[in-house]
């Protein structure tokens, strides 16, 4: 991997950036294998937009989705705090604490975000308090690189710093009168720089933890020029080995979701073939007018479980599509 710098220093709000769009994003996620309950959060911090995007996902055990989105306004002065939903930083790169406390939409028709404005109009809502305490699996993967103009995870259009882990998560999840015991696993990312969502053609985010020891975090991503990449790790044994290359083959919906994913990806210490249910979809999306030009990227979080090796593990596929003349750009790839 190119030289990267990454510091504890880094885990915390780094200076603002003069660009319009600089952004500070954290994000965790977790899946409890017993439960089968999981979900994700995101705090994106735009200082200089006076905004943050604040994201609550909930995946339930009957496929019913919990949701929230706000775009809480925030100064230059932030913190990962917004919309009821927090960060924080008990020891870099170890300990972390997330709380939220608000509402979240619940959908048991979860494809109805894909019309979001309809969505929050026709479902209801429910008080939600989490708390959960995180802690980190494995070792960092990222930073801030070293080298004039080279990449980060995503590219430098998309963030000039990027760092993830894999993490383990314990705590409680309440959604109306519906309380959760987690004892989960997941994966955590932080990076910041310029950030529009269109800067991207398209990419395949495929995240897995098969216990505190195996996991995966592979990426394919397309440019707007078309020019692929392939980055990652898979953890074995609590280690990271960097991916060298993976193939990646999606059966689709009829709708152009993903829903059976097959992979198998290359290190330099082995071969690793996998493949993934997506048990419940959430279809979001990220509109903005890029140089007067109105453009939708659309991203589909699939809660998944993965088969590696005979061992059964949770996690994510994320699959982000700019839309072209009414279709996302990369399927069938």
């Amino acid at each position: 991997m190119q030289n990267m710098r990454l510091e504890h220093k880094d885990e915390f709000p780094h200076a603002v950036g003069p660009e319009e769009n600089f952004n500070e994003s954290m994000y965790f996620n977790v899946f409890d294998p017993l439960y089968k309950v999981g979900g994700f959060f995101r705090i994106g911090n735009r200082p200089n937009e006076g905004y943050a995007e604040m994201t609550v996902c909930l995946y339930l055990p009957d496929g019913t989705v919990a949701f929230m989105y706000k775009r809480p306004k925030i100064t230059k002065e932030y913190d990962f705090n917004a919309g009821g939903l927090s960060f924080r930083v008990d020891e870099p790169f170890k300990r972390f604490t997330l709380n939220y406390s608000g509402q979240v939409l619940t959908l048991q028709q979860p494809e109805e975000l894909s019309d979001p404005g309809l969505a929050f109009k026709n479902n209801p809502q429910q008080p939600c308090e989490i708390q959960l305490d995180y802690t980190g699996l494995s070792p960092l993967h990222g930073g801030e690189p070293t080298e004039p103009g080279a990449q980060t995870m995503y590219g430098r259009n998309f963030s000039l710093g990027h760092f993830n882990q894999h993490v383990a998560a314990t705590g409680t999840m309440r959604i109306g009168e519906q309380t959760w015991q987690i004892n989960g696993l997941g994966w955590r990312d932080h990076s910041w720089g310029p950030r529009y969502w269109q800067n991207i053609g398209w990419y395949r985010l495929l995240l897995a933890n098969f216990g505190d020891d195996a996991g995966f975090m592979l990426l394919k991503i397309t440019d707007p020029n078309r020019v692929t990449r392939r980055v990652g790790v898979f953890m074995r044994d609590g280690d990271y080995e960097e991916l060298e290359d993976v193939d990646l083959f999606t059966e689709w919906t009829p709708d152009g979701f993903h829903r059976i994913v097959r992979l198998h990806a290359r290190t330099a210490k082995g071969m690793y073939a996998v493949e993934g249910h997506v048990r419940t979809m959430v279809p979001l999306r990220n509109r903005r007018d890029i140089d007067g030009k109105p453009m939708e990227t659309r991203i589909g979080e699939g809660m998944t479980e993965w088969n590696w090796n005979g061992r059964t593990g949770w996690g994510l596929c994320e699959y982000l599509d700019q839309i072209v003349d009414g279709r996302p750009i990369g399927v069938p790839n």
